[in-house]
């Protein structure tokens, strides 16, 4: 079988709103999609709008799959992740935006991030976001100028889940975002995972969900999506 590859697009923020919470990339949303590529025999690569090493958030050493990704090689090779403006998407079979408040600050809105998803689009890669993530959506527009969410099935982060968890912290709710650029939002009870495919759209709605996102990633690769 011929090996995939996989370009995570990682966040360089490390603080938000006005309060300054510190934040990053959120650790088992990139330690469970490791652990399930890993296992598949997927690659992972890294870039961001800056490159160089991304800040984390989350880390619970008592999860043996993100003590695993802390002692693992694809971690380092995190730490000296790519300018993304360097990097052509087309060398790659997926990419995919994990979450963390961090995506909030700089994926939502970064001119590199939106090219990028469409390249990604438009040549038959599958994009894939979880929980913050699917900031990367935002803004991201079809040749016609139709935004690439509009009648699209997806979640992300969900407003209810947000109410509790960072309102006071982010410039947006993500999930009325997405939803006032035409996309048909899904959602389930808070903290729970769900995953939404929509062709070769694969989103999750929170960190529970992130293993089981790249567990779809994986299937339409397999598929030849």
């Amino acid at each position: 079988m011929t090996i995939k590859h996989v370009l995570v697009v990682m966040t360089n923020a490390d603080v938000i709103g006005p309060n300054k919470r510190q934040t990053g990339y959120f650790f088992p949303e990139v330690a469970h999609p490791w652990s399930v590529f890993e296992k598949a025999g997927i690659a992972m690569e890294y870039a961001s709008p800056l490159g160089g090493a991304p800040h984390e958030d989350g880390y619970d050493e008592k999860d043996a799959v993100q003590r695993a990704f802390r002692d693992s090689l694809s971690i380092r090779r995190m730490a000296r992740s790519r300018k993304l403006s360097e990097v052509d998407v087309l060398d790659y079979d997926a990419i995919f935006f994990p979450g963390g408040l961090g995506p909030m600050v700089d994926i939502a809105n970064d001119p590199d991030v939106k090219r990028a998803v469409m390249r990604a689009w438009n040549n038959g890669l599958v994009v894939a976001a979880v929980c913050h993530g699917p900031a990367a959506l935002l803004g991201a527009k079809l040749d016609d100028g139709t935004p690439l969410v509009k009648g699209r099935r997806l979640t992300s982060f969900s407003n209810a889940e947000e109410l509790g968890y960072a309102e006071a912290d982010v410039p947006f709710h993500l999930q009325t975002a997405l939803e006032e650029e035409g996309a048909t939002f899904e959602e389930t009870s808070v903290w729970q995972p769900k995953v939404v495919v929509d062709g070769r759209l694969v989103t999750g709605q929170n960190p529970a969900s992130a293993g089981p996102m790249a567990e779809a990633l994986v299937e339409l690769l397999r598929k030849g999506a």
